[in-house]
């Protein structure tokens, strides 16, 4: 069965980086977001945790478009897989 998730996961991935384009364009543009301006409002309204929180959720949001997307399934796939194994592996009898 972990050969089946395997095997599964990574074609599936295999087949997404084969057929993604790139990651569509922020449409407000990418000096909105970016910007010392921007970033320093935010840093100025919300704190260092809202800025940092901010950039998290910016990077988090690129996982799941394009390319990355293909990263995304196969690290997912592996995780699965590893967690499958590890849950459906016999516990060795006790020899006391």
């Amino acid at each position: 069965m972990t050969v089946a998730i395997l095997s599964i996961g990574l074609v599936s991935a295999l087949v997404i980086y084969l057929t993604a384009g790139e990651a569509p364009d922020n449409p407000l543009g990418d000096q909105i977001d970016t910007s010392k301006i921007y970033q320093r409002n935010m840093e100025m309204f919300a704190g260092k945790a809202n800025l940092l929180g901010q950039q998290i959720n910016d990077w988090f949001h690129t996982l799941w478009h394009g390319k990355p997307l293909a990263l995304t399934v196969a690290v997912i796939t592996i995780v699965v897989a590893l967690l499958y194994r590890f849950i459906a592996s016999p516990i060795p009898p006790d020899n006391r």
